[in-house]
C-alpha cells in the first residue's frame, strides 16, 4: 500500500493528556501507522505548557460566537509518538481537559470546535520539520475521535469540499463510546459559523449533537470491536442514534484497539517486583501447584503486602481496575463482593475512582471485610500494573464496553478475566469449555449479580480443584500478541479505501 498522510484529531494522547482509553488509543494507533510507513500528524489541544513542544509561529483565525479568535501551534516530534501539534488558545490551555473540580466547562463546544477547525488547516498549512504540508503530499485521510472531534467532517465538507479545496480529502470518524455526544442547545448553532442548512446534520432531538454531525458527514464510521458495531445499531446500545447507524451500516466497521507492549508486558514492566514471562505457568515444584510460580507468585506476594492483606499463595486473588460508573457495573462488583468477602473463597482489590455514592459503597465494602477486600480509591498508574500482574483473576461486569483495555492487560500478564459478555469483552474473551479444555476466561450473560456470581465461582472452583486447567487457560491468554500491528493493517486498509 502506498504511503497514506493521516490526520489523527484526538482530545486525548498519552502522555500528554488522559481520562481513560482514549489517550492511550490516540497516542498507540499513531504511532504503529507510522511504523507501516504512513505520514501521521496528531492534533491535540494544548491543556497547558508542554515543554517537550514548541511554538510554531503559525497562527490560524476563526469566527466562532461572534468573534474571530486566533489560536496558536505548537509542535513536538518523538520517536514514539511522532509529529504532535497543540492547539492554543486561552480557552483552551486552563488546566483541565473537559473540566474542573466543579464539573464540565461551559464552553466546551467552542473548545472543541476550534479543534476541528484547527486540525483542517494543519493539515493543509503546517510544515513539520520544514517538510510540505500533508495536503501537499497526497489525499488527506482525517482519522477523528469521539464527539469532541466530531464537527470536523462537518466543516471538511461546509468549508472546503463545497467550495473546490480538499476535495480528494475523506473523513474516517472513530467511536470510542457512544454514550458521549457532545450535545449543547441548538442556539449554540449560530456561533458555529455553518450556513443555516447544515443545522439539520447536528440537529437531534431539539439539540445539538456533535457526534451526530459525524456519524452524517463522514466517509467511513469505526467502532472500537466489531460486536460493539453491532450493538450500537441496535436500540439497546445505540443511545439514541441507532436509526442513523442502521442507515449507514455499510460504512460501519469494528477494529479491536491493540495494546502497548512496550508499557504492558510483564517481562520489562519496570512497576512490579520481579518480571516474568508465559514459562512461569509450567508445572511448579516444591511449591503450591494451584498458582504459577516464578516472577507472577512474587508479584502476587508482594501486591497482598502492598494491600495489607494477608500473605497466601493457597487463596485466589481477584483484582478490578477501572472507573466507578454505572457502565462498569459497580453496583455488581458491590454485591459480588459481598459475597467474596463473606465467604472468604478470594481476596478482592479494587482500584479506582468515579461517583460519589460508588466509592462509598465500596469504601464501606472494604470496611466490613478488612483483611478480604480492600478499596484503593485512587488513580495509581504503578498500583493498576501490579493489580494487573498479582491478581489470579480480573473481574470486568461492565454494562457495556466499547473495546476495554483492562481485560486485554489482564490477558498479557496471565490473569484470567471473568467479563459480562458485551462488545469488546465478548470479542476477547472466549469463554472457558472444559469439554476442549479451550477458552481464556469466563463471559456471563446478561449482566446480573447471579450471572456474575456463577462466572466467578466457575473460576474460583477451577483455581482450587482444576490448577493444571486454570494454568493452561492463564497461559494460552499470554500467548497472541495483543501489539497495534493487526489493527494498524485493518486501519490503513480502511483509510486508504
Amino acid at each position: 500500500m502506498a504511503s497514506l498522510q493521516i490526520c489523527s484529531v484526538t482530545a486525548e494522547i498519552a502522555p500528554f493528556s488522559k481520562t481513560g482509553g482514549l489517550g492511550d488509543v490516540a497516542a498507540a494507533l499513531p504511532s504503529a501507522l507510522t511504523a507501516l510507513g504512513h505520514r501521521v500528524v496528531t492534533v491535540t489541544p494544548r491543556y497547558r505548557d508542554y515543554p517537550e513542544a514548541w511554538d510554531t509561529g503559525l497562527r490560524l483565525r476563526f469566527p466562532l460566537f461572534g468573534t474571530v479568535h486566533e489560536v496558536r501551534l505548537f509542535h513536538t516530534r518523538t520517536a514514539a509518538h511522532g509529529d504532535i501539534v497543540f492547539v492554543d488558545h486561552p480557552a483552551i490551555c486552563r488546566g483541565g481537559i473537559y473540566g474542573n473540580e466543579h464539573g464540565a466547562y461551559g464552553d466546551n463546544l467552542f473548545r472543541f470546535a476550534l479543534l476541528s477547525r484547527s486540525a483542517i488547516e494543519v493539515a493543509r498549512r503546517f510544515h513539520p520539520g520544514g517538510e510540505a504540508p500533508l495536503a501537499d503530499w497526497g489525499p488527506v485521510r482525517f482519522l477523528t475521535h469521539d464527539w469532541h472531534a466530531g464537527l470536523l467532517p462537518v466543516y471538511l465538507r461546509a468549508h472546503y469540499q463545497t467550495h473546490g479545496l480538499l476535495r480528494d480529502a475523506t473523513s474516517v470518524h472513530v467511536i470510542h463510546n457512544l454514550a458521549h455526544q457532545g450535545q449543547a442547545g441548538m442556539s449554540s448553532f449560530g456561533g458555529l459559523d455553518l450556513s443555516g442548512h447544515w443545522a439539520s446534520t447536528l440537529e437531534m432531538g431539539g439539540a445539538l449533537n456533535c457526534l451526530k454531525g459525524a456519524l452524517v458527514s463522514a466517509d467511513r464510521i469505526v467502532t472500537v470491536s466489531p460486536t460493539y458495531a453491532r450493538e450500537i445499531c441496535t436500540p439497546a446500545f445505540g443511545c439514541g442514534l441507532d436509526g442513523i447507524l442502521r442507515m449507514r451500516r455499510d460504512v460501519v466497521s469494528g477494529i479491536l484497539n491493540g495494546i502497548d507492549t512496550t508499557d504492558w508486558n510483564p517481562r520489562v514492566d519496570r512497576h512490579l517486583p520481579e518480571n516474568y514471562g508465559p514459562e512461569v505457568f509450567d508445572e511448579p515444584e516444591h511449591q503450591d501447584t494451584r498458582g504459577p510460580g516464578g516472577g507472577k507468585a512474587a508479584c502476587k506476594a508482594a501486591l497482598q503486602s502492598e494491600m495489607g492483606l494477608p500473605v497466601r499463595g493457597d487463596i485466589p486473588v481477584v483484582g478490578f481496575v477501572g472507573r466507578l460508573t454505572g457502565q462498569k457495573g459497580i453496583d455488581l462488583l458491590e454485591q459480588v463482593g459481598g459475597w467474596l468477602g463473606g465467604s472468604g473463597a478470594a481476596q478482592l482489590i479494587i482500584l479506582g475512582t468515579g461517583e460519589h455514592r460508588y466509592e462509598q459503597a465500596l469504601a464501606e465494602l472494604s470496611r466490613r471485610w478488612r483483611g478480604r477486600v480492600v478499596a484503593r480509591l485512587a488513580f495509581d498508574n504503578g498500583l493498576a500494573h501490579r493489580i494487573t500482574a498479582g491478581s489470579d483473576i480480573l473481574v470486568m461486569p461492565s454494562r457495556f464496553e466499547p473495546c476495554g483495555l483492562n481485560q486485554l492487560y489482564a490477558l498479557a500478564y496471565g490473569t484470567v478475566p471473568v467479563v459480562h459478555a458485551t462488545g469488546g469483552l465478548a470479542d476477547t474473551v472466549p469463554s472457558f469449555h472444559p469439554g476442549s479444555d479451550s477458552g481464556l476466561g469466563w463471559a456471563f450473560s446478561p449482566a446480573s449479580v447471579d450471572t456474575f456470581r456463577q462466572a466467578l465461582g466457575f473460576a474460583l472452583q477451577t483455581w482450587y480443584h482444576h490448577p493444571a486447567t486454570f494454568r493452561r487457560m492463564a497461559q494460552r491468554g499470554m500467548a497472541p500478541d495483543r501489539g497495534w500491528g493487526p489493527s494498524a493493517h485493518a486501519y490503513a486498509r480502511l483509510l486508504g479505501g
